[in-house]
């Protein structure tokens, strides 16, 4: 779905996707939905008969933990890439979930009525957003007066490791740049209140979800450190050398230097942003 800045006609729901759309991009997504899905959805429920939008579901690694965790709602999942979609429905299907309808939509434009949810659950998808204040508008609008609405993001500037290393930071914002460039914001996390309270909502509480990885706790460092976060950054080199952000070798040895924060000596710290608030 990726589409220049400057494009502001018929919007995809992620116009600034800068990390591509391969077999590596949903491994990853896969990773990173596994290694956070306590810290994340610990507190992510909608009861019997909700009535819930997915925004931006992308292949469906969020949508298979709101179908486990909200078995009893009904959950509707948008995304405007058919071949997303289609591997969304796939996994749910795998997953044995029968909760989840799927459509083509973009968040921009939505093809639903005034009220038509009890509550919409966004993550992940407005950073890469160029207009991300219409977008929670245009997602208010299909809420009933005071359902709720849910939105996580990640803040890229957040990350900050052992041990240290300049090359690693100048590779960190290489992503920042590309996003930005795209019309995205890796920095939104830090945001989501006053973007919020923008998009008219109220009620409007954000809570930092902090994540932590040492040499006790390998199994976030493999799949945070190494093939979630790491693996995200890396995945913009090649847009980030011909943009003459870095050479090549500057920037691969920020990735080595990455991957040496998640040996058993190393440290990572990343905080994601988790906002609610009512209609």
């Amino acid at each position: 779905m990726p589409c220049a800045a400057s494009c502001l006609t018929d919007l995809p729901v992620r116009e600034g996707y800068v990390h591509g759309y391969g077999d590596r991009e949903h491994e990853r997504l896969d990773d990173q939905a596994g290694a956070l899905v306590d810290l994340l959805h610990h507190d992510t429920s909608y009861g019997e008969g909700s009535e819930v939008l997915e925004a931006g579901c992308g292949t469906g690694a969020q949508t298979v933990i709101l179908a486990e965790r909200c078995p009893l709602a009904r959950i509707t999942s948008v995304d405007l890439s058919e071949a997303s979609l289609a591997a969304a429905q796939q996994r749910v299907a795998a997953a044995g979930f029968s909760n989840v309808t799927f459509r083509s939509a973009d968040v921009y434009d939505l093809p639903f009525g005034p009220a038509a949810f009890d509550h919409v659950f966004v993550c992940f998808l407005l950073e890469h957003l160029s207009r991300p204040v219409e977008a929670m508008q245009a997602l208010r609008a299909v809420v009933r007066p005071g359902g709720t609405v849910t939105v996580i993001e990640g803040d890229a500037g957040s990350a900050y490791f052992h041990p240290e290393d300049p090359g690693a930071h100048a590779a960190i914002h290489c992503l920042i740049d590309r996003q930005a460039a795209a019309g995205g914001d890796a920095l939104i996390g830090r945001r989501l209140y006053p973007l919020l309270v923008g998009a008219g909502f109220a009620e409007v509480e954000v809570s930092p979800r902090f994540v932590y990885a040492d040499g006790g706790r390998p199994d976030m460092q493999d799949r945070f450190t190494r093939r979630t976060f790491t693996a995200m950054i890396a995945g913009v080199r090649d847009a980030a050398l011909e943009a003459g952000l870095l050479d090549a070798a500057a920037f691969d040895l920020g990735i080595e230097a990455l991957h040496r924060t998640a040996e058993p000596d190393g440290v990572f710290c990343f905080t994601f942003f988790k906002a609610t608030a009512r209609g």
